[in-house]
């Protein structure tokens, strides 16, 4: 292997070529980020101005791809973006005919970019929508929540939200598969105190879809839990055609959670538990689960022993 032993001026030279070469380089970057260039981007589309009482379903992809005039700098970030970008598209002209096109909206979707980016052309140029009656449904809300409570804290009661209905609009076959919508997720951390809060609604994923209104108010009391065990006795469901049905054992130990305030109140008339006979037959289980199908709204059930219980009948 051939080893250079440089002197201190060739060194020197040597570095000097290097920041030169490293500033042209630069140089060069600056430049040729600076000029204009044409590429491709994908967007996702927004509907606007809909046509009310007019259920639509769009014919074709939510995604195009649109041609932009931009700077280089526009180029690399947008290789870099992870998720598309939104344009809106106006829905008014669909008063009168069933399709829109790009080319006459290119005024109104420049307008959402910056000024030294332009969008040359969008593809497809045309969008297609097929048209039914606008129905209209009530549907339940759900709160999706994530909560972490302090120690010894947790929910003590039902939780309230207003409105409990919301009303969603949109063709008939898509809200009959709709039962309930969902809220974006309540999170909260180290809960002690009662949670007040107005949270959004999910964004609908289809743009024929609309949902009213998009925020409710939720109410989640908080306090102070403890446990408490409970033996319930089992019932068995479905014995008509057995004279004596013996369970073995016949109490369940139920441990739940339940606030102070309510802790003297609770009993085992509170609770029901159940096994059902039905699964012996159809199934033929010979260890039959043990189910909770009555306990107060306040209380949370955390363990149940035993979760099967062994049985004898007679006819």
């Amino acid at each position: 292997m051939a080893i250079f032993n440089l002197s201190k001026k060739q060194q020197k030279k040597l570095s000097l070529f290097a920041v030169c070469l490293l500033v042209s380089f630069l140089v060069w970057s600056l430049f040729a980020l600076s000029n204009q260039y044409l590429y491709n981007v994908n967007a996702s589309l927004k509907y606007v101005n809909i046509p009310p009482k007019r259920a639509f379903h769009p014919l074709q992809s939510d995604t195009v791809s649109m041609q932009v005039k931009g700077t280089g700098w526009q180029v690399l970030f947008s290789n870099l973006r992870l998720k598309p970008q939104d344009i809106e598209v106006d829905l008014s002209g669909l008063k009168t005919r069933d399709w829109v096109v790009f080319s006459n909206q290119m005024g109104y979707i420049n307008r959402q970019f910056s000024a030294n980016q332009s969008i040359v052309s969008i593809s497809p140029d045309t969008l297609f929508f097929n048209f039914s009656k606008q129905d209209v449904k009530k549907v339940t809300v759900n709160l999706s929540e994530n909560l972490h409570f302090k120690k010894q804290y947790d929910i003590i009661g039902e939780i309230a939200v207003e409105p409990k209905f919301v009303t969603v609009t949109g063709p008939l076959e898509d809200l009959v598969l709709i039962d309930g919508w969902a809220t974006d997720t309540l999170r909260r951390d180290n809960v002690s105190n009662d949670i007040v809060a107005k949270v959004a609604l999910q964004r609908s994923q289809k743009a024929n879809i609309n949902v009213h209104p998009s925020t409710v108010d939720i109410r989640i009391p908080v306090g102070e839990v403890t446990e408490k065990v409970i033996e319930v006795p089992i019932k068995a469901e479905n014995r008509k055609s057995f004279r004596t049905v013996k369970i073995l054992p016949e109490k369940v130990k139920l441990t739940v959670i339940v606030s102070l305030a309510k802790y003297e109140t609770i009993n085992k008339d509170m609770f029901e538990a159940v096994i059902n006979l039905d699964d012996w037959r159809s199934n033929h289980i010979q260890n039959l689960p043990v189910i909770i199908t009555k306990n107060p709204d306040f209380v949370k059930v955390v363990k149940s022993e035993p979760q099967n219980v062994d049985f004898l009948l007679w006819k």
